[in-house]
């Protein structure tokens, strides 16, 4: 019983946290969107929520959190302090008429606003 005030303070804010998403710069719209690659998909939404999913091998890795900010182009995303920064060699770019970018390695396209 020692234990449960405390766990449920601490899932109370993790959940109050999680909520707290702030939208996108105006300087930083670009990113907004769905975008995919070889075992990677990668959303981002103008309020801020990230939805990210990447297989590598046998191994799957999924998170679904707040931006928290840009670090130069590159996204911090998490609640508290459980973040993940995600590596952005390549911000969105055009080419031709589809849009790129590289995060983490992986060449993004962004596809059509199906996610959205």
């Amino acid at each position: 019983m020692r234990l449960f005030k405390p766990v449920l303070a601490l899932l109370f804010v993790l959940v109050l946290a999680a909520c707290d998403n702030k939208p996108l710069p105006p300087d930083k719209v670009a990113y907004v969107g769905q975008w995919a690659g070889p075992d990677m998909r990668l959303m981002i939404k103008q309020d801020g929520s990230v939805a990210y999913q990447r297989r590598e091998g046998s191994s799957n890795t999924s998170i679904n959190a707040p931006l928290k900010e840009f670090a130069g182009n590159n996204l911090v995303v998490g609640v508290g302090p459980m973040t993940t920064t995600f590596v952005v060699t390549a911000p969105p770019h055009q080419v031709g008429t589809q849009w790129k970018m590289t995060v983490d390695g992986v060449e993004l396209t962004k596809e059509p606003d199906a996610w959205l």
